[in-house]
């Protein structure tokens, strides 16, 4: 994509390292997880010591995980491969790998844990399964707009929301029926999506732009209610865990903007070279992790003085960021 060439500069590494960080005295000590997409692969790395200590092979791909309802696996997706890989969020231990599900590029469960659905980025279509706890079932796949990208699901499990990355669109999808409910032009390029805790309003990052779009989605159609002006590349969000923001990587623009969810503004703002990608903040909101695509590096941000602590060598291409200690989502 066109601009993912721009601001090259932005590969450069900063020179204010805190060379004494450790963890706030919340944090754990499960692993951290980096999908290494272009090296299939996943970096293991302790949290403690700020060390890969092994690195777990994976089919093709892997770009994105989600731990299963039940929280004993972690579900990483391997895009090019169709499969996914289940490993121990604990112990980091390969459990098994399934075949047969096409291209999952994106994925999310349903919180009412009856629904698995997947994006299929280069086939063009969303696949929607039936979860019983351990297997999944393939009930409908919907042919959809071009590259359907990252998934949202309300806390009702009835509706999910996909992005459309190259014709610019979101579609809404009824769960029970696995019909389309809805198709919607956006910005260029929309990626991750964000929802409130009320259902009531969605954030879509334009990675084609500099903004966030918010949409109201509590009426019969889709509303644009507001823009954000974030940085180039805007991208992938996490929550900071305490009900109020939300963070949004601007891959482009080498940063990440925290959005107060009562005001839709940005409030901060931190440096994050190398092509911030996913995101994922440590319980008490102290420590941010955030993917460096470019650099091959996990960036390790504290988030209250706003400066980058360490980066840790990772694989090609890190995509997808996770550890079980994560603040609230």
């Amino acid at each position: 994509m066109n601009f993912l060439s721009r601001r090259l500069a932005s590969l450069a590494l900063p020179l204010f390292f805190l060379a004494g960080f450790t963890l706030s005295a919340d944090a754990q000590t499960n692993p951290i997880f980096v999908l290494n997409s272009l090296d299939a692969s996943i970096s293991v790395i302790d949290p403690v010591s700020w060390k890969e200590t092994r690195r777990l092979p994976t089919g093709k791909e892997p770009h994105h995980l989600y731990l299963t309802p039940d929280e004993k696996s972690l579900v990483v997706a391997n895009a090019s491969s169709d499969t996914l890989t289940f490993i121990d969020p604990k112990t980091a231990e390969i459990q098994r790998t399934v075949r047969g599900i096409f291209d999952p590029y994106h994925l999310r469960f349903s919180p009412d844990m009856k629904w698995l659905v997947t994006a299929a980025n280069r086939l063009n279509h969303v696949d929607v399964y039936r979860w019983d706890g351990k297997d999944l079932r393939l009930v409908k796949r919907l042919p959809t707009g071009k590259t359907p990208s990252h998934i949202w699901i309300d806390s009702r499990s009835t509706t999910a929301y996909v992005s459309m990355q190259d014709s610019d669109e979101m579609v809404a999808i009824d769960l029970a029926t696995q019909a389309l409910k809805w198709r919607i032009p956006t910005g260029p390029t929309p990626a991750d999506i964000y929802g409130t805790a009320d259902d009531k309003l969605l954030l879509v990052g334009l990675t084609g732009s500099d903004s966030v779009e918010v949409y109201d989605v509590s009426g019969r159609e889709p509303r644009l209610v507001k823009k954000i002006k974030t940085g180039d590349g805007a991208h992938a969000f996490r929550a900071a865990g305490d009900k109020r923001h939300v963070f949004v990587s601007n891959r482009v623009a080498g940063s990440i903007s925290k959005i107060d969810l009562q005001t839709m503004d940005v409030v901060e703002s931190y440096a994050a070279p190398g092509g911030p990608d996913c995101i994922d903040v440590f319980a008490g909101g102290k420590t941010l992790m955030v993917t460096s695509r470019w650099a091959r590096k996990l960036t390790v941000i504290d988030t209250t003085t706003r400066k980058i602590v360490r980066q840790v060598n990772v694989g090609k291409s890190p995509h997808g960021v996770w550890t079980l200690d994560h603040a609230p989502r």
